[in-house]
C-alpha cells in the first residue's frame, strides 16, 4: 500500500490557533495529513463540503455553536469524531454522544491520551471503510444476480427454455460477445422489454 494513501485527513475545529498548533504538533505527518483548521462550525461545514476527511476533532465550545450538535450532524458519516470538552461537562456530553459513535475526551488531557484517542479513531475509520467496500461489493453481486435471474425468466417465458438452458445461454452470450454475465443479461432484458 502506498504510504501516502494511508494518511488520515484531519479537520480540527477550534477557535484557538494555539489549540490547533498544539494538536497538529502531536499528530505525525506520516500518518495524519493534511491537517486542516476551521475556526467555527460554519467554516467547518464549508470545508466538509469541499473535501472528505477521515477524522473530525472538535474543541468545544465553538464560537458559533456548542459543538455537540455539530458533531451529531456528522455522526452518520464514516469520519471518526472526537469531541474535546471541559472536564466539568465530560460525563454529561460523553453519555449524550456515545450512542452516536462519537468519542469524548475531557480538557485538559495529556498529549499521550489525545494521541491514543486519535489512533483509535483512525483504526475505527479504516475498519468502517473496509466494511463499506465489502458492503458495496455484496450489493453489486446481488444486483448481478437479480439482473441475471430476470434475464433467465425472460428467456424461459419467451423462448420456452429450461432454467438450465437459460443459464447456459446467458453464459455463452457473455463469452461470445466478451461481456460480463450481467451485461449479457441486460442485453437480453432490453430485447424482451421492447
Amino acid at each position: 500500500m502506498n504510504p501516502l494513501s494511508s494518511r488520515r485527513k484531519v479537520l480540527i475545529v477550534s477557535e484557538s490557533d494555539t489549540f490547533f498548533d498544539n494538536i497538529s504538533s502531536i499528530l505525525p505527518r506520516e500518518q495524519f495529513f493534511p491537517i486542516v483548521h476551521a475556526k467555527n462550525g460554519g467554516n467547518a461545514r464549508r470545508k466538509l463540503l469541499e473535501s472528505d476527511f477521515d477524522i473530525l476533532l472538535i474543541d468545544c465550545p465553538l464560537p458559533d455553536e456548542h459543538g455537540v450538535l455539530f458533531a451529531e450532524n456528522f455522526c452518520e458519516t464514516n469520519m471518526g469524531i472526537l469531541l474535546l470538552v471541559n472536564a466539568d461537562m465530560y460525563d454529561e456530553v460523553a453519555s449524550k454522544v456515545e450512542d452516536h459513535g462519537i468519542i469524548t475526551l475531557p480538557k485538559p488531557n495529556s498529549p499521550q491520551m489525545f494521541y491514543m484517542a486519535v489512533k483509535m479513531l483512525s483504526a475505527m475509520t479504516l475498519r468502517l471503510e473496509k466494511m463499506e467496500t465489502k458492503n458495496r461489493s455484496l450489493q453489486e453481486k446481488m444486483a448481478d444476480i437479480r439482473t441475471i435471474n430476470k434475464a433467465k425468466w425472460m428467456l424461459i417465458e419467451n423462448k420456452k427454455m429450461s432454467e438450465s438452458e437459460a443459464h447456459h445461454y446467458i453464459e455463452k452470450k457473455a463469452m461470445d460477445e466478451r461481456l460480463s454475465r450481467r451485461e449479457a443479461a441486460e442485453r437480453i432484458i432490453e430485447k424482451y422489454e421492447l
